[in-house]
């Protein structure tokens, strides 16, 4: 099946914000905010319009996908969050679809890593992997399992270093 993929309009908002938080109301790490992250954002300087993408299907928003600008040490990385599917279109490939159109309009805007706080059962199936092994310093209090990167080019310097998350994060 094909799921078609565009970038967010402002047309979008509010029903991206339904989607969000009707995706994440029964998920098992989640703080019923991530609606709200997403959003907020949507204001800030590090949003990349470009990678705020949706997924449609069936006439309606199917899924959401952000990825906001971040720091490890001096590099320039992505953040992905949040990926949200509405339940009722789950394990259809939107989550996989959205991630992998964002890591390629990521790489061609010339990013080489993307990083995520998220299942360790899932991302790994994306090609994340635990971020301490591409050299990034697993935030404290964070378990290491979860959080993960991963490199979008190929001739991706390494890096070395502390994440440094966009301010809207609150981390």
């Amino acid at each position: 099946m094909t799921i078609p993929i565009r970038q967010e309009t402002p047309a979008d908002h509010a029903g991206v914000y339904d989607l969000v938080k009707e995706a994440f109301a029964s998920a098992e790490h989640a703080d019923g905010k991530e609606q709200d992250l997403a959003a907020t954002l949507r204001t800030g300087g590090s949003f990349l319009p470009k990678l705020s993408l949706v997924a449609e299907l069936e006439g309606e928003l199917a899924g959401h996908i952000l990825f906001t600008k971040a720091k490890v040490g001096a590099d320039p990385v992505l953040v992905l969050a949040p990926l949200s599917v509405k339940p009722k279109f789950q394990r259809m490939g939107v989550g996989t679809a959205l991630i992998h159109e964002g890591h390629n309009i990521a790489a061609s805007l010339g990013y080489s890593y993307s990083l995520v706080l998220g299942s360790e059962t899932y991302y790994p199936r994306m090609g994340y992997l635990p971020a301490e092994q591409l050299g990034v310093t697993v935030p404290e209090g964070i378990p290491s399992a979860n959080f993960m990167a991963s490199q979008l080019r190929e001739n991706a310097k390494p890096l070395a270093g502390t994440i440094t998350y966009p301010k809207e994060f609150g981390l």
